[in-house]
């Protein structure tokens, strides 16, 4: 009895999984403006990052 108890509360979280997962939406216009918005900050960070490598070498009298 025990073991179709188990069996029979996995199968019903397997399938609320399954339609939770096929719920989720499409992103929408604003949720991609954000991923660009996220994707520009990443990059412009990253280059100011290099920038203040680059100011740091050259204070130390490294050239690249």
């Amino acid at each position: 009895m025990k073991l179709k108890n188990t069996i029979t509360t996995t199968l019903v979280m397997s399938a609320f999984v399954v339609v939770l997962a096929s719920c989720q939406k499409e992103t929408g216009p604003a949720e991609k403006a954000g991923k660009a918005v996220d994707n520009a900050t990443e990059k412009a960070g990253q280059q100011i990052e290099k920038a203040g490598d680059d100011i740091q070498d050259a204070a130390k009298g490294k050239k690249n």
